[in-house]
Formats: C-alpha cells, sequence, structure tokens
C-alpha cells in the first residue's frame, strides 16, 4: 500500500497558502519522495480566494489535482464551507479557529481547531498562522522528518528575506505544541 497524503491548503491570498505547499513539497523532496504543488487563485491575488494542491507520495503522482483530499487546511470560512464536503470519511481537517466562525459537522472525519492568526499575533509572528498550521499538520501527520520540514522553510525563504527563518521556525514550534 502506497504511502501517499494528498492535501488541499486553502484560504484568502495573502494568507501564505502557495508558499506553505512550497516549504511542504521542498521538505518532500529532501526525502526523495513524488510530490505534485498545483496553485489555484480567484481572479484577484490578495484578498482574493487561493487555494494548494499538495500530493506528497512513496509512489508516482497520478495527478496533481486533489479533489477529495485526505488533509483539509482551512484558513477562512468561505474555503472551509466550499472544500469541507470533499475530504475523504477518516480524513483530517485543520481549521484556523481565529478566521473561521462555524465548526465542521462532519463525524467521519477527525478536526483540529487551532487559534493560528491569534497566536501569531499574541506571539510577535503576524502574518505566519500558515506555519503554525503547519507545525500542526506536522504534530499530527509527520510527513516528513523534522529536519527535512526545516530544510524546505529554509530553500523557500527567499535570501532577502532570511532573517524570517528564525521567526518561521518558531511559528512551526507554535504549532506542533497545539
Amino acid at each position: 500500500m502506497a504511502n501517499t497524503m494528498n492535501v488541499l491548503l486553502a484560504g484568502f491570498g495573502g494568507q501564505g497558502i502557495l508558499f506553505t505547499g512550497k516549504v511542504m513539497v521542498y521538505a518532500a523532496l529532501v526525502e526523495d519522495k513524488n510530490l505534485s504543488w498545483l496553485p489555484s487563485y480567484g481572479p484577484e491575488m490578495r484578498g482574493g480566494t487561493c487555494n494548494c494542491s499538495v500530493v506528497i507520495s512513496d509512489e508516482a503522482v497520478g495527478s496533481p489535482l486533489v479533489t477529495n483530499p485526505d488533509v483539509l487546511v482551512a484558513m477562512n470560512r468561505p474555503s472551509l464551507e466550499k472544500f469541507v464536503g470533499s475530504v475523504v470519511p477518516g480524513g483530517t481537517i485543520l481549521v484556523d479557529s481565529s478566521t473561521v466562525d462555524i465548526k465542521v459537522e462532519r463525524d467521519d472525519v477527525t478536526v483540529y481547531y487551532v487559534p493560528a492568526t491569534k497566536l501569531a499575533d499574541e506571539n510577535g509572528l503576524k502574518g505566519l498562522a500558515n506555519i503554525i498550521l503547519l507545525g500542526k499538520l506536522f504534530k499530527e501527520k509527520a510527513f516528513v522528518s523534522a529536519e527535512s520540514l526545516d530544510a524546505g522553510l529554509q530553500k523557500c525563504i527567499p535570501p532577502k528575506k532570511a532573517q524570517m527563518l528564525d521567526f518561521n521556525r518558531k511559528a512551526l514550534e507554535l504549532g506542533q505544541q497545539q
């Protein structure tokens, strides 16, 4: 049985959805896993809806489009409402409970409510709610090693923002504590 994780990350443009997906796939790349990263945007980048399909597998990836995710990370209410029904039974949903004011009404999935935006703001990590959620996802699914995840972060943070690495590491750690 192939070990494959289909993830759908969704939220508003500007919340770091695509960046989070990139960190995941670069971390998987370090471990020689098969992967795909497929972004999808609404008409306007910042403030529009945005989602990203990530597939990490031990086998060849058949399709980069994730229509029935094992994991949904929802950073806003429209994204949760749109994709909650597509998560496979037995799947996992991570919700930023500081930006989503509704609960998941399914009982065949595991749901984690993480007040990621609030935690980011309170800890001087404004704009890193996405990485806090990634930390929680890593804690629950351990889809790569901690070293590979850190390598993914290092690869995705551009040189001109190198000072952000420690903030991102702190956000990852905070997510793992949730």
